[in-house]
């Protein structure tokens, strides 16, 4: 009985959720998983995933939102959750899906889908559900609920467009009533007043200031409501600051902030504590893209809404050039005169008629830039870093594998070591060797008590024998342990996979690689050889580190060249100036680059073509 009043209750609930959900306004990001939730508890499933699907690309899926009833996972929530992808396609392709995925003696498991419809989208949508305990009958009841609120994905859409148009209209209309009150006006404080009283009344705030930039800094010019102000006041020199603000980043600044707020707001913050203001919404005016002024607003009331933002922004992006075009000719004559000098000098030396010092200039210095030998040449080759040292350890041997210490890449130090035999064979037989020496020395003590000379030699000479295979059996044990002869780092031998199997005396089991001598071996092109002749310095860098360099000086140069890759090349031994870094290991390469010296960049961009068309035309 009580199961039955919950599962009403439950269903209750389920059905007001749903109800307000079709009047919800709110963001995508808040209904998705509102209405998963609501369509979950009220068929009584146990999981849910909301599945979104571009038909343009159909193998990409997107998981919008997923519901979880009970909070645990069991068998059949793994095999819902592995299988949601073809769960999804079957549904998104038939519009439905009623599928047992596991039957068991507690109960089957079944998953119930319905294809949601998207308004102008060539999106699909899919609603999966895992449920439990379900006969037939109840599973269809249970896809006819889902299929009853199939439609309120839709329906959302429309309330969001309904909402969006709305928006529009009321920004449009604001916008509207504030242009024609700036554009009554012929002075440039009378618009620029008309503009603050404007948005004060529009958007009930207690002030609203507007700054103009002026030699680099934000003056006040206009307050709403207010026709006269002293500018020497600790507010107004505070508003200038929260202006220039908003007018440094070109961009709008809120206070309180929104949550994830990307821009500073430290000196406007600091305002509205000062001046207890509430909330303050500061726009910048731009003119051609260029930040020029700033309209701060001040209210007490509500923070200023998104919607808000926009109509604010909207309205400083329509009056910007008209107000602009006011602050230029309201001017005394002296300032105007300086600034029609300032626009015609600009004119003289900007770049509509320019391009010929531009292109004088240009011609100039990419002359000396060609012409004088300022560029560093470097001769490129390639390298492999060597060590002087590397030994081969080979098994002692014939015997087991009875345990690996190391791996390809682990470093040693002197002794340190490296793989383990199996000894039981060899502790066998030394038992045996000392119980046949023992044996042959009473035998010895027997026969020199029988005054028997020669059966006491044979007796003692079996004892040496015995005691040689002894020393024998002792030495493979003191090699069953095998180590490094040297500090350095395993290059081959990954034995970890061969654990207990034979290996025979004398097969290769490690190579070991010393790494505090190590050394660059680089090859250098035939045609590049003449250059590094007498040359010493260089640096290196490794294809795995290629952001760091390395300096380094020629030791020596093969005299005879050698053929690799259908090409002649010399090898080169190099020297490290500096200290062997923890992570170099031998066999890395990487580039070269020898110093030669400075040459003109005409030379370095044309001596491989001069080179090849003489040879080629040569004759």
């Amino acid at each position: 009985m009580a199961s039955n009043t919950s599962s009403t209750s439950e269903t209750e609930a389920a059905l007001t959720e749903l109800a307000r959900l079709r009047r919800f306004a709110g963001p995508p990001t808040e209904f998705w998983p509102s209405f998963l939730s609501a369509s979950g508890r009220l068929i009584g499933a146990s999981r849910g995933v909301l599945i979104h699907r571009d038909t343009s690309q159909p193998p990409q899926l997107r998981k919008l939102s997923d519901w979880s009833g009970n909070g645990h996972a069991d068998r059949a929530t793994m095999l819902f959750t592995n299988a949601l992808a073809e769960l999804a396609e079957e549904t998104l392709k038939s519009g439905r899906l009623n599928r047992v995925l596991e039957s068991s003696p507690s109960g089957r498991a079944l998953v119930l889908g319905i294809s949601l419809p998207l308004l102008g989208s060539n999106a699909g949508c899919a609603a999966l559900f895992l449920m439990h305990g379900l006969s037939d009958d109840q599973a269809e009841e249970s896809l006819l609920r889902l299929n009853l609120v199939s439609d309120l994905p839709a329906a959302y859409q429309t309330n969001q467009s309904a909402q969006q148009s709305r928006h529009e209209v009321e920004t449009l209309g604001a916008v509207m009533d504030v242009l024609v009150l700036v554009n009554k006006e012929t002075r440039f404080l009378a618009s620029s007043l008309a503009l603050c009283n404007a948005l004060a009344t529009r958007f009930q705030c207690e002030r609203v200031s507007l700054g103009w930039l002026q030699q680099g800094y934000v003056r006040l010019k206009t307050i709403s409501r207010t026709e006269r102000f002293n500018r020497n006041m600790a507010t107004v020199k505070a508003l200038e600051v929260a202006m220039e603000e908003c007018l440094d980043q070109n961009a709008e600044l809120i206070v309180p902030a929104p949550e994830n707020f990307q821009f500073i707001t430290k000196d406007t913050t600091a305002f509205a504590q000062e001046q207890k203001s509430g909330n303050v919404l500061s726009v910048p005016i731009r003119v051609e893209d260029k930040a020029v002024a700033v309209v701060l607003c001040e209210r007490q009331a509500k923070p200023f809404t998104q919607l808000e933002v926009e109509q604010v922004r909207l309205t400083c992006d329509q009056v910007a050039r008209r107000v602009a075009d006011l602050q230029k000719i309201d001017r005394w004559f002296g300032a105007r005169w300086a600034h029609t000098l300032k626009e015609q000098l600009a004119k003289v030396l900007g770049p509509e008629h320019t391009w010929a010092k531009v292109l004088a200039v240009l011609g100039a210095a990419a002359l000396v830039v060609l012409v004088l030998p300022i560029f560093p040449y470097r001769v490129e080759g390639s390298f492999i870093l060597r060590s002087d040292e590397v030994s081969y350890l080979t098994a002692p041997f014939d015997g087991y594998i009875k345990s690996v210490e190391v791996r390809p890449g682990d470093t040693l130090p002197p002794g340190g070591p490296l793989l383990k035999l199996n000894t039981d064979d060899l502790q066998l037989e030394e038992a045996g060797a000392i119980a046949d020496q023992n044996r042959y020395l009473r035998e010895a003590e027997k026969a020199r008590a029988k005054d028997s000379s020669a059966e006491m030699r044979i007796a003692l000479a079996l004892a040496d024998q015995a005691k040689a295979k002894l020393d024998m059996v002792h030495y493979r044990l003191g090699q069953a342990l095998l180590k490094s002869p040297f500090a350095g780092v395993v290059v081959e031998g990954d034995l970890r996979q061969r654990v207990g199997a034979p290996v025979k005396q004398g097969d290769a089991l490690f190579k070991v690689a010393r790494i505090d001598n190590l050394y660059v071996e680089a090859e250098v092109q035939e045609r590049d050889i003449h250059e590094i002749i007498g040359k010493s310095k260089g640096e290196i860098a490794f294809v795995a580190q290629p952001k760091l360099k390395f300096p380094m000086h020629i030791t020596r140069l093969e005299p005879a060249a050698v053929a690799k890759d259908k090409k002649n090349v010399f090898q080169v031994r190099c020297a490290l100036d500096g200290p062997v870094q923890p992570w170099w290991r031998p066999g890395m390469s990487g580039v070269c680059k020898i110093s030669i010296e400075h040459r003109p960049l005409w030379w370095v961009l044309t001596h491989r073509t001069v080179d090849f068309l003489r040879l080629l035309l040569w004759w």
